[in-house]
């Protein structure tokens, strides 16, 4: 619909305004092949600047995070197709462009694929670092799937050998591009995993596009490493490339050089290592000994180590010296129990009955032993035994006189 106007007749901004919008909208939803320059997040929205493939130019777009995450990864510089419609904000007539959906194409197309496997192998556990084996310190056996005569195989052996020149390599020979790689990378696989004296699987291949390295974000073949019973070491591209086989494989080495260095020491620094520590052990020993010998010299500038029969002599003055207090103790302790006895010989001598003896007294006993003490106790005829102080009489008792003692 066209406007009448004049400068006697002007209509409002706002028709105007309307005409616009209602005219852009006519347009519809378009999809349009573009360019992302420009990505700015916000919470709940997002605004995208588009460019032409082959022309200077571009557009202002927004679009929700849903259909922003529904576009997988989204980077800038990426291709995408993008349904998009032309819209007029009526307050500032600003012209803008709203997205509905949002696909990327070519290279940004499969690294959506890629990272929608990844999330879905990540919900399954397969990434998880409980699962990671364990390299060993020094393998017998170094599986190595690569293509033939490439750069990466080179870069692994030259490497390694330069290392460790006795090591041993067992190489699988495969595509490592186009679409049979990812099934015999799977068949080299199995064969060196069933090979015992095989302890790591190297799988190296050179950098390359995203195309190029999509076999080793199959999904059949990062099953196959995660199931692997050896350790397996992806050296997949340079340091920027990460396809999904790094993030399943017990160790993910930056380049085909790095992992050399992973899986086997350095001859010349464990030798120089062996080195350090047999003269550690040397200056440990000498030290041990010196410590040993110094207290054994000790030990035998000691008295008792110089004369050792030093010793007994001062036991033997000891010996002596006990022996002496002894006597005199001895000694002295028998004359005072001596002088008890004297002592306690006269007390009993002066009370006893050798003492009336001595004194001019005697003792009469009859034939019986018996005491006599009074005249009553004898008669005439009987024979008596007399003690005096230095012998014995027999007396015959001719007479008995009593006396009398009655004094009242």
């Amino acid at each position: 619909m066209t406007l009448e106007s004049s400068p006697e007749k002007p209509v409002p901004l706002r028709e105007m305004a309307s005409a616009v919008k209602n005219y852009v909208e006519r347009c519809g939803r378009l999809w349009v092949s573009a360019q992302i320059i420009e990505l700015t997040r916000r919470k709940g929205f997002n605004f995208l600047t588009l460019r032409d493939t082959s022309e200077e130019v571009s557009v202002s777009v927004s679009l929700s995070s849903t259909v922003l995450d529904a576009a997988g990864p989204v980077s800038e510089g990426m291709a995408v197709t993008a349904e998009l419609k032309p819209t007029v904000w009526l307050k500032s007539g600003r012209l803008s462009y709203e997205c509905s959906d949002l696909r990327p194409t070519g290279e940004g197309q499969l690294l959506a694929q890629i990272e929608q496997l990844k999330r879905l192998l990540q919900a399954e556990g397969l990434f998880d670092p409980a699962l990671k084996k364990t390299l060993p310190g020094l393998p017998r056996g170094i599986g190595l799937i690569t293509g033939k005569d490439s750069a990466a195989e080179r870069d692994v052996v030259v490497n390694v050998r330069g290392r460790w020149p006795a090591a041993r390599i067992v190489t699988r020979h495969s595509l490592v591009q186009g679409p049979g790689a990812a099934s015999g990378v799977m068949a080299a696989l199995k064969d060196l995993d069933a090979d015992p004296s095989v302890d790591v699987i190297v799988i190296a291949r050179g950098g390359g596009s995203v195309e190029d390295l999509l076999p080793f974000s199959d999904e059949g073949l990062v099953r196959a490493v995660a199931a692997a019973r050896t350790p397996i070491v992806s050296a997949i591209g340079h340091e920027v490339d990460t396809p999904i086989l790094d993030l399943v494989a017990d160790l993910r080495a930056s380049t085909p050089t790095d992992a050399a260095k992973r899986i086997v020491p350095d001859a010349h620094e464990e030798l120089a290592g062996i080195n350090g520590l047999r003269a550690y052990m040397v200056t440990m020993m000498s030290t041990f000994i010196d410590g040993h010998m110094a207290a054994l010299t000790s030990w035998r500038e000691r008295p008792v180590l110089r004369d050792p029969l030093s010793r007994f002599q001062v036991y033997a003055q000891q010996i002596e010296t006990l022996r002496g207090t002894l006597h005199h103790v001895t000694s002295a302790f028998l004359d005072r129990e001596h002088a008890k006895v004297s002592s306690a010989k006269a007390l009993v001598g002066s009370l006893g009955p050798q003492s009336a003896l001595t004194r001019g007294y005697s003792i009469l006993l009859d034939d019986q032993g018996n005491n006599i003490s009074s005249v009553s106790a004898t008669t005439v005829g009987a024979h008596l035994t007399a003690h005096v102080s230095d012998g014995r009489l027999s007396v015959n008792v001719t007479d008995i006189t009593k006396e009398n003692n009655d004094h009242n």
